[in-house]
């Protein structure tokens, strides 16, 4: 059997995990916001954990969360964590040819697949698999426990919003933005998805500017 190794030189697993360690501290923070309203939503104490195992989305997560809490449909918010969540399917086919193995450990890769990791994983403009796994395990580890923490002792913990987090997501996204924006094609790939998330955010429902924008991305890409 062929064992995957590691590029002579290339970055390790540990290389993912130092990469994304500054993040998956805002990722606990935030997973345990996540807890607390999952919790006061209705949703228990067990199915929260369970969601952020199996779906590992935050945006999508919370969107589903304030909707229930608002007294909507669990369709309803089926519906918009998916629309929210439809970006990883490009990224994940970005990131499927470095993925190695049988069927079941290519699928559990592939979960550790986003948006955090997936920037962090670009190389010379190719997925690293090593930056890969080793930042979405932290992400995986810091997310998972963060809502076992918010379900358990929530009212013991200060809302992250009101220690200026809320920002923090958006902030490292810019960051992590700016690191691939590497030539004139990309830069209007970049300006051009975010005037179309700007202008449809007022009137489009949850989900829908983010799969725009990232259209226009993808045609930008595919143009350069």
């Amino acid at each position: 059997m062929r064992h995957p190794t590691r590029p002579s030189g290339g970055p390790g697993y540990l290389d993912g995990v130092r990469a994304a360690a500054p993040i998956g501290i805002a990722a606990f923070a935030f997973g345990v916001s996540f807890g607390v309203l999952a919790r006061s939503a209705g949703m228990g104490r067990l199915a929260p954990v369970v969601m952020s195992l199996t779906a590992f989305a935050g945006s999508a997560q919370f969107a589903a969360a304030s909707i229930l809490a608002a007294g909507g449909g669990a369709a309803a918010a089926v519906a918009t964590a998916v629309l929210l969540n439809l970006r990883y399917g490009p990224m994940g086919l970005s990131a499927a040819s470095t993925l190695e193995g049988p069927w079941w450990r290519r699928a559990l890769t592939a979960q550790l697949v986003v948006d955090e990791s997936w920037a962090i994983a670009q190389r010379d403009g190719r997925i690293d698999r090593h930056l890969l796994v080793g930042a979405g395990l932290l992400l995986a580890v810091g997310w998972v426990g963060g809502t076992a923490v918010g379900v358990l002792a929530g009212d013991l913990v200060a809302d992250p919003a009101s220690l200026g987090l809320d920002a923090a997501f958006p902030a490292l996204f810019l960051a992590l933005l700016v690191g691939q924006i590497k030539g004139r094609s990309r830069l209007l790939a970049a300006i051009g998805g975010a005037l179309i998330a700007l202008a449809l955010m007022p009137v489009a429902g949850p989900g829908v500017p983010i799969i725009a924008a990232s259209l226009a991305c993808l045609v930008g890409a595919r143009r350069s």
